[in-house]
């Protein structure tokens, strides 16, 4: 017997199970809007460039949260520290976009 045929033998015999749920990532609700700037930096990299995101008013839990869902939506690596989070890579845009859908006030700094 193959394991193929194995397999789908056993497969009989599992009970149906319900689809995993689609969990959509939300930052802490509580957290009021803030004025964030989206600025570009590429002095002191070696030549890489880099994203700032600063005037964060909230603890730091929540500049991580926020760092983690930029990082993933961007696609891209980045950190945070303190009050500012960096973005690997020319990321202004649509970090802006993604920080006004997160429900933050953003603009382009330089």
């Amino acid at each position: 017997m193959d394991w193929k045929d194995s397999l789908s033998a056993l497969k009989g015999t599992l009970p149906q199970g319900d689809a995993e749920p689609v969990v959509e990532e939300k930052v802490d609700e509580k957290v009021d809007s803030q004025n964030l700037i989206v600025s570009f930096e590429k002095k002191g990299r070696g030549g890489k460039t880099a994203t700032i995101i600063s005037g964060f008013t909230c603890d730091l839990e929540t500049v991580h949260q926020i760092a983690d869902v930029l990082k993933k939506k961007l696609a891209t690596g980045g950190s945070y520290r303190e009050e500012e989070i960096l973005l690997q890579g020319d990321k202004r845009d649509a970090a802006v976009e993604c920080l006004k859908k997160l429900g933050h006030k953003a603009k382009r700094g330089n």
